[in-house]
């Protein structure tokens, strides 16, 4: 009987033994060989094929994803209404989307400023010593959108200038008026000073004075500024000077400087000389400025042992004066211009810029013992 254990043993390593039916068994040794040979040639085959795909060529550097397809975000709305408790902080919402940053790039200038929105059409009014000299200009919004811009025009003597950007989506300031400010009222100041990052800067305080005039180291003297006390850094000139409305008022000019520093003391040029003068340079690129036509001085009147400015003294006419043209002489003294009362020079002079070439105003003057107005056609100031 055949041994049940091995007929098992034999049925499992016949199919090892046999190559073909029939054939004699191997050795082992040629069974070791055999095996280490399909082993072998089965690995060969593997790198083969994994080297054709290319699994053993030197691996290829990962290449970046593309950037990504950056969108603006949209407007943040409409500014908020001033309620009826009028807060800094209300006006501050109202007032930084009509606000720029300015950045000026020339030959060896590197510098910045402010700005305002003037209207939906693309206009910008910032200071004439902003931009003066400058080879390129940006213009940075209050949402970090910077655009190109060009120079449409510059007034020296107001110093204003007026830029123009290809942009739709503006917010433009509201407009007040210089005509009724009173000494004392709130004013905030919006720039953006020493260009910092992050938005414009807001300030406070109150119109300290009216119809100041002001030396300036670059030009001629700045007529009729408004003074206050707002803090106004370098970098804000070209901003807006606003109401507790957060109507504009005037465009930051000036600092006053003295050896220990700011003084707390800021000037802007008044709305209304503004609006005239950046209408003008839009229209035209230039500012026809209304010339009087004569040479003069402060007058003063007594009253008891006190003197009192009391006008304008003519104490010489120049050649095609206005003025003489007019019926006006020698040691006549100017009291009024358009209904707006003169007690000096610099009131008479911040006056005239309101006024252009060729306008005829009214002029109040007093001759001897009379009172007479004449009816002025204005000439041009030479630039």
């Amino acid at each position: 009987m055949t041994d049940p254990g091995k007929e098992v043993t034999e049925r499992e390593w016949r199919p090892n033994q046999t190559t073909h039916q029939g054939s004699p068994p191997r050795d082992p040794w040629t069974l070791i060989l055999g095996i280490l040979g399909g082993v072998l040639l089965g690995t060969g085959v593997t790198f083969a094929i994994l080297g054709s795909i290319g699994v053993f060529e030197e691996p290829t550097p990962p290449t970046l994803p593309p950037p990504p397809v950056l969108t603006i975000p949209p407007p943040a709305g409409p500014a908020p209404t001033l309620g009826d408790t009028v807060t800094v902080a209300a006006v501050a919402q109202r007032v930084i989307p009509s606000t720029v940053f300015i950045e000026i790039s020339g030959f060896l200038l590197g510098a910045s400023g402010s700005g305002v929105i003037y209207g939906t059409d693309g206009y910008i009014i910032t200071n004439h010593h902003v931009v003066e000299g400058a080879g390129s200009v940006a213009v940075v919004f209050a949402d970090g959108a910077r655009y190109p811009a060009r120079v449409v025009g510059t007034d020296p003597l107001t110093d204003l200038a007026v830029l123009s950007v290809d942009r739709e989506d503006l917010s433009p300031i509201d407009l007040g008026t210089s005509a009724n400010l009173v000494i004392g009222e709130p004013a905030i100041a919006v720039g953006s000073p020493l260009g910092l990052d992050g938005g414009p800067t807001v300030t406070s305080g109150i119109v300290s004075a009216i119809n100041r005039t002001l030396e300036v180291t670059r030009g001629e003297p700045l007529y009729g500024l408004v003074q206050t006390d707002a803090p106004i850094a370098p970098g804000s000139s070209g901003g807006a000077l606003v109401d507790a409305g957060a109507r504009l008022i005037g465009i930051t000019t000036a600092i006053a400087v003295s050896d220990v520093g700011a003084e707390g003391l800021g000037f802007a040029v008044p709305v209304d000389i503004v609006v005239g003068v950046v209408n003008d340079l839009i229209r035209s690129g230039e500012v026809a400025h209304a010339r009087l036509g004569i040479e003069g001085s402060t007058a003063w009147a007594d009253r008891g042992d006190a003197e009192y400015p009391a006008g304008v003294g003519v104490s010489g006419i120049p050649d095609d004066s206005a003025f003489e043209a007019a019926g006006g002489q020698i040691n006549d003294v100017i009291v009024e211009i358009a209904g707006v009362r003169v007690s000096t020079l610099d009131d008479l002079l911040a006056v005239l810029r309101l006024f252009r070439a060729g306008q005829t105003t009214p002029v109040r003057i007093l001759r001897a013992d009379a009172d007479t107005t004449l009816d002025v056609v204005l000439g041009r100031l030479s630039p």
